[in-house]
């Protein structure tokens, strides 16, 4: 009831942050605006960190924690946005209109549950964790700061990306690396070999011929090369180049593996065609899965939680977002997925209210499920 009286402050709250330019590693005005506001509601022992992620907790009588997870940054296309957006957001009806609202969405329900458990006096067992983290698009760099924090005594994490119609407890390991090529550049009629786009060629051909660019099984393995980028005109040879390489799979096992033989292909390539190949990390998301995950409480919990909000969640074992960093460090992990509104990284972006109360609801319910 207290979280449904507020849906007019905590639409306000979205308002405010959301018009906050804050594309990854600039989220410092957006991640203070948090912070501020979890020392007006409340919550105990507010920080900025360095990434900067905004903490604040509700103590329990134990050192063990349930840490909570939102958002704080936008895609760099959400940030051009916000600056040709005139006016900021706006409250439209059911909606908070406007570029910077959509993923905002996250960290103004966080707010919002938290301050309803503080209103009704709840005194948990669990020390309850509040964290707007910083640069998930760039790295998940907030949430490894966070899990280095809060790893060695979390009973779980929960990334808040929606009211909980989806929750996963799995992760999907993603690993994306730019194969940089080099060598000797120069005119058609200066040689044709080496040539930096044999190397490359070569290199793209053996990669995708080998048997785990075919697997379509349960882990989800993939590797898909889908940029290949060199030269300018048709009469020179050029110095350098480069090919995407995406590579994901369910078992950390296998992407070391596939990284490993295509360390082998490069190196081999290297030697036949005289081209220098280097593999360069781009974005690496860790994945895995914890043992007993889909039987712990926070899974069944957060699986009646949404019951009782009215809607039957789909599980998923291949998460992909903030919550894959404990995962990877084999701590129980969940991520409540669910539409937050539409049009995201466009300039009509927008965020539905309705769903920002479900989802603080759910963090209240599970909260008070997994904390007492």
């Amino acid at each position: 009831a207290l979280i449904d009286e507020d849906r007019g402050e905590t639409a306000e709250f979205l308002v405010k942050i959301g018009g906050i330019i804050s594309p990854s590693g600039q989220e410092h005005e957006r991640a203070a605006a948090v912070a501020n506001r979890m020392r007006e509601i409340g919550l105990r022992d507010v920080r900025l960190t360095s990434s900067p992620n905004a903490i604040g907790i509700i103590p329990g009588e134990s050192d063990r924690a349930l840490v909570f997870v939102s958002t704080l940054d936008d895609l760099a296309t959400v940030a051009e946005n916000q600056q040709a957006y005139p006016g900021g957001p706006r409250i439209e009806g059911n909606r908070v209109v406007g570029p910077g609202t959509n993923t905002s969405l996250t960290s103004a329900a966080l707010v919002a549950a938290a301050e309803a458990l503080l209103e009704v006096g709840f005194k948990p067992r669990l020390t309850l964790v509040f964290a707007a983290v910083a640069q998930e698009e760039t790295g998940l760099v907030g949430m490894k700061e966070l899990y280095e924090e809060y790893g060695h005594r979390a009973e779980g994490f929960v990334d808040v990306l929606g009211d909980g119609h989806s929750v996963s407890y799995g992760a999907i390991g993603i690993h994306w690396w730019r194969v940089r090529a080099s060598g000797p550049g120069g005119h058609t009629l200066s040689g044709g070999l080496p040539n930096v786009n044999q190397g490359i060629g070569r290199a793209v051909d053996r990669i995708l011929s080998l048997p785990e660019a075919r697997l379509s099984d349960e882990t989800r393995t993939r590797i898909n090369i889908s940029v290949l980028e060199s030269g300018t005109v048709f009469n020179h040879k050029p110095e350098s180049g480069w090919f995407s390489l995406d590579i994901r799979s369910m078992d950390a096992g296998m992407i070391d593996s596939i990284e490993n033989k295509i360390r082998e292909i490069l190196e081999e390539v290297s030697e036949d065609t005289e081209i220098r190949l280097e593999m360069e990390p781009f974005q690496l998301t860790p994945g895995g899965q914890v043992p007993g995950a889909r039987e712990s409480k926070l899974v069944t919990s957060a699986q009646a939680v949404s019951r009782f909000l009215g809607y039957e969640p789909s599980l998923s074992n291949s998460g992909s977002s903030n919550m894959n960093v404990a995962v990877a460090g084999g701590t129980l992990a969940i991520g409540l997925g669910g539409s937050r509104g539409g049009s995201r990284g466009q300039p009509e972006e927008w965020a539905d209210i309705d769903g920002m109360i479900r989802t603080a609801k759910h963090i209240f319910l599970l909260s008070a499920a997994m904390g007492s």
